[in-house]
């Protein structure tokens, strides 16, 4: 989609369709709206007095203007009530308009530059929030799709009468294209088939991140996994045809060697569960158990565009979990990285087994603070339903920082508690930890386990098992892959560097 911005009266503006906001408790049309309204001779108002248009949260109501404006149709978007608005709701509506309007054939929209001035909403931050929910709700996967499109929408203007806003208002637009095409990065890398989403392809696909933006790419194989002693890691990787593939993608912001903050993405491309086999029913999301390190992959790709003065890393411990001849078994013993030997209890618990030997080549390689993301337990799923990622951390600064990156991003986190009394459930009688804590707390026991990797470095361990995907759309959500949470760990970046 083509994106721009321009100066001057929207009700001017030859489109498909132009979009202007009402507001619940609203009376009567104010500003744009108001111009829009006197252009149609009134159709707005006389819809607000006969309560069809009532402002209400994505409330969306569609004017033909009959020839009376060069635009065809008029969207009067409802926001909610006015104190309560936020961007997240802005980006929502954005979403759910464009949606509707994509089937009507509308191939080109306008909008007001809205909401400027409105509960702090700076345009800046207005015109980010309006570019990522158009082109995050209009995103949809149609890859291996043969049948047509049902439509698309080609082009957005953003419309604003203030001259003196003009430049601020183009650069929002631009930060929201790229924080927006980093989740749809995510989001594509998650909703391809695990026949095309291998740790090779990943592999290449960080060789392609590392060519377009300059960025460092180191691809440990097989062979130096096991030099280094990633016994963890390999272990999992032995039930697959598909060679790991150790993934290492750094950007450097400023002139310091120093890393300021590693990004680590779980990266199992398919999780059978290996021998611990998983139930048949639903096994096909299980292609998208590598979103942890789709979205520190998309997230780099956006700090690198973004040209944040900081130097980051992400690393991503790529294989399969699948359950051949040579998998390995419950019962079985592993030495990590880190020295440290692990009782494999389930093999299904393998997620954390590769974390922990990419939280100890962190640690070995020296960086300021750690963000894991993983799908990590269905525990956090029972917990937290499909609405908040579950935090878990050893240093409160930095949780709070990414709480308070969350809320900015619209992505809901929640902290989970870190007892030491929860570490006890990880005890093993034959080795020095084990990779299950059993039923009760099982999302705060995966934490636990990675904590012992993590040490002191300051950490936060995102389980985005509830939150990667979605059963249906609403506001900037899609159904299938979310993206969730590459804007926050990029907000999270940028609030560090400030």
């Amino acid at each position: 989609m083509k994106i721009k911005v321009t100066t001057g009266d929207i009700t001017r503006i030859k489109a498909g369709a132009i979009i202007v906001n009402f507001f619940e408790g609203t009376k009567a049309p104010e500003g744009d709206t108001a111009t829009a309204d006197q252009a149609l001779d009134g159709a707005i108002s006389q819809l607000v007095r006969q309560k069809e248009i009532k402002g209400k949260l994505n409330e969306i109501t569609l004017i033909h203007s009959l020839g009376k404006l060069p635009a065809d149709r008029v969207i009067v978007t409802g926001l909610g009530k006015k104190t309560e608005l936020t961007l997240d709701k802005i980006r929502g509506a954005m979403a759910e308009t464009c949606r509707y309007l994509r089937p009507k054939g509308v191939e080109s929209i306008a909008t007001i530059a809205q909401w400027t001035g409105i509960t702090g909403i700076t345009a800046g931050s207005s015109a980010q929030a309006i570019t990522e929910g158009a082109l995050l709700g209009l995103y949809s996967f149609r890859k291996h799709i043969t049948k047509k499109d049902e439509g698309e929408i080609k082009q957005l203007t953003i419309a604003d009468t203030d001259t003196a806003r003009f430049h601020t208002l183009k650069q929002g637009c631009q930060t929201g294209r790229i924080v927006a095409e980093a989740t749809i990065l995510a989001r594509d890398m998650v909703n391809e088939p695990s026949n095309y989403m291998t740790p090779t392809n990943i592999a290449e696909i960080a060789s392609t991140l590392a060519h377009t933006y300059g960025l460092k790419l180191t691809i440990l194989e097989r062979a130096q996994m096991q030099t280094l002693g990633m016994g963890a890691l390999l272990g999992v990787a032995r039930g697959s045809d598909q060679p790991p593939k150790f993934i290492v993608l750094s950007y450097k912001g400023r002139r310091a060697q120093a890393t300021d903050m590693t990004l680590i993405g779980k990266g199992i491309t398919f999780d059978s569960g290996g021998i611990s086999l998983k139930p048949s029913g639903g096994m096909d999301e299980m292609k998208g158990d590598m979103a942890g390190g789709a979205a520190v992959m998309a997230a780099l790709s956006a700090i690198t565009q973004l040209k944040l003065k900081t130097n980051v890393t992400t690393i991503i411990a790529a294989t399969e979990n699948m359950p051949n001849g040579t998998a390995l078994k419950p019962g079985d013993i592993l030495t990590s990285m880190s020295g440290k030997t692990i009782e494999i209890i389930s093999t299904d618990a393998e997620g954390r087994l590769t974390l922990a030997d990419a939280l100890e080549y962190a640690r070995k390689q020296g960086t300021k603070y750690i963000v894991d993301v993983a799908t990590l337990t269905g525990a956090v799923r029972v917990a937290l339903g499909d609405i908040c990622t579950g935090v878990f951390s050893n240093n409160k600064e930095l949780e709070n920082k990414i709480l308070a990156a969350g809320t900015e991003a619209g992505e809901l986190l929640w902290p989970m508690p870190m007892y030491e009394e929860y570490k006890e459930l990880n005890k093993s009688e034959v080795a020095d930890i084990q990779n299950t804590g059993g039923r009760w707390g099982g999302a705060i026991t995966a934490a636990q386990f990675l904590a012992e990797f993590a040490g002191d470095t300051p950490w936060v361990h995102l389980d985005i098992a509830g939150t990667f995907t979605s059963s249906k759309a609403h506001d900037h959500i899609v159904k299938g892959a979310t993206g969730i949470p590459v804007r926050t760990l990029i907000n999270l970046v940028r609030s560090l560097v400030k």
